[in-house]
């Protein structure tokens, strides 16, 4: 079936960093655009004009005073942690013990598996997220409801079992053995099953023993197309409690790399603790990292340093990541809100102002999360992050019709006050109001500028009012 949709569209063709001081270079935007989809997947786009004549007797659907961008990607967030999102964070390893894993253990019961994960599905069809890639729990029935549950939705997932036999309550933990046997079956089942694929999830090497990461091993070399999917340098008690298991390993990538883990489809969260040689073995291993920074603030982990991740000569695939429920929020809008702010206490660190003897100006720069990085790093970049750029991204042909429909009076009133600023009524005529608006949504903005939410050119998501 061929249908249209006309409206207001922003998406990139580029990576912003690689145009400092030309951004708008790696956008693209039609104030009056027509994307006509056919089967869920983009089979024409371009301004309404130049594509309309090309499709006579279309079934159009307009969208007015409405900005349109692919749907927001998600790398990094937690299933099993809906119920306890905003729950009292402290650090890291004691907010674990306290409510993540007692709450992670619920869900080997299928029925209260279902009903969290349905809720944290409408969550993120509500925060305009069409991808993510998730952590589930250690056990299968958890994982099986993911991915039931995403393809009753036609959602395009990444997930797998999560494998701990460390460092947890004793009914919590995998053996490798299982995990191993659990993840070949579940792998056999769903990955590449509909829109849903497979990562291979030791869920830290803190928690993992040799022998789990030996299964992984096993796993990779199997199943060779499967993600690995996992957490690096996320708090310094974790960092260094990984040193202190795995002896042999210099640094916590050392263990991943070990076991042959680090490669494409390779994503690691957080990642705040690395050292410039681990960045830059991720980087010429063309493995992928995910900026945190709702749960790095709220669990006070540190400033994840994304001028580095950045540095052309050694560019990082980087997807950014909610973390829910270690961040605090479902919302991508949220994330480029804290991610801006971490980006600027770098800026300050390396501009010379501190200490002199840390200037480094370009990588100061780079920090700064302008509206064209932040929603290059929602959409397109985490696309790349993930390894899916040929299927989700942006509005090339080809591509699955995934998007967010935005609504820039949508969040609180002091958010439409300054978007009147910004454009008339009409709404954005320029790329550069365009930008405007995704700047004041992204700093003001939350899930209520979501107005509605399109999965493979069929609309899953429709804001109401109060």
């Amino acid at each position: 079936m061929k249908r249209g949709v006309r409206g207001t569209w922003f998406d990139f063709v580029d990576d912003p960093w690689k145009h400092v001081g030309r951004e708008m270079e790696a956008a693209r935007f039609h104030p009056d655009g027509l994307l006509v989809i056919e089967d869920g997947i983009i089979a024409d786009f371009g301004p309404f004009d130049e594509v309309s004549p090309r499709h006579p007797d279309l079934e159009v659907t307009q969208i007015e005073r409405r900005l349109i961008l692919p749907g927001f990607i998600d790398g990094h967030i937690h299933v099993p942690q809906t119920r306890v999102l905003g729950a009292f964070g402290e650090q890291l390893l004691p907010w674990l013990e306290t409510w993540v894993f007692p709450e992670e253990m619920k869900y080997a019961d299928r029925e209260y598996a279902e009903e969290g994960t349905q809720r944290f599905f409408d969550n993120l069809l509500a925060a305009g997220t069409t991808t993510c890639q998730a952590f589930t729990t250690s056990s299968p029935v958890s994982t099986e409801v993911f991915f039931e549950e995403a393809s009753r939705r036609n959602m395009r997932v990444i997930g797998g079992l999560t494998g701990i036999d460390r460092m947890g309550p004793e009914e919590f933990l995998n053996t490798p053995e299982g995990f191993y046997e659990d993840s070949k079956a579940l792998i056999e089942r769903f990955h590449g099953q509909g829109r849903n694929l497979y990562a291979i999830t030791p869920r830290f090497a803190y928690g993992a023993s040799p022998e789990l990461m030996e299964a992984c091993r096993r796993l990779k070399q199997e199943f060779p197309d499967c993600w690995v999917n996992t957490h690096i340098s996320e708090n310094p008690s974790e960092f260094y409690g990984v040193l202190r298991l795995h002896t042999d390993c210099r640094d916590y990538l050392g263990v991943y790399e070990k076991y042959d883990l680090v490669g494409p489809r390779f994503s690691g969260g957080h990642g705040v603790w690395l050292s410039n040689d681990e960045f830059r073995r991720i980087s010429a291993h063309d493995a992928s990292l995910t900026f945190c920074p709702c749960s790095n603030l709220f669990l006070g982990s540190g400033l994840f340093r994304l001028g580095r991740v950045t540095d052309p000569a050694f560019r990082i695939r980087l997807s950014f990541g909610t973390d829910m429920g270690g961040g605090n929020r479902f919302s991508m809008l949220s994330v480029l809100d804290e991610a801006y702010k971490v980006g600027m206490c770098n800026n300050t660190l390396l501009d010379g102002s501190v200490d002199p003897s840390r200037e480094d100006l370009a990588e100061a720069e780079r920090n700064k999360l302008s509206p064209y990085r932040g929603f290059w790093s929602v959409t397109l970049g985490g696309a790349e992050g993930l390894y899916l750029d040929d299927k989700v991204g942006n509005f090339m042909l080809g591509k699955e019709a995934d998007f967010v429909v935005l609504d820039w009076e949508g969040g609180p009133k002091a958010a439409a006050w300054h978007q009147s600023l910004v454009v008339g009524p009409e709404g954005p005529a320029t790329m550069e109001q365009a930008a405007n608006l995704l700047f004041g949504m992204m700093m003001v903005g939350d899930d209520r500028c979501v107005d509605e939410t399109w999965i493979m050119g069929a609309r899953a998501y429709k804001r109401t009012r109060a």
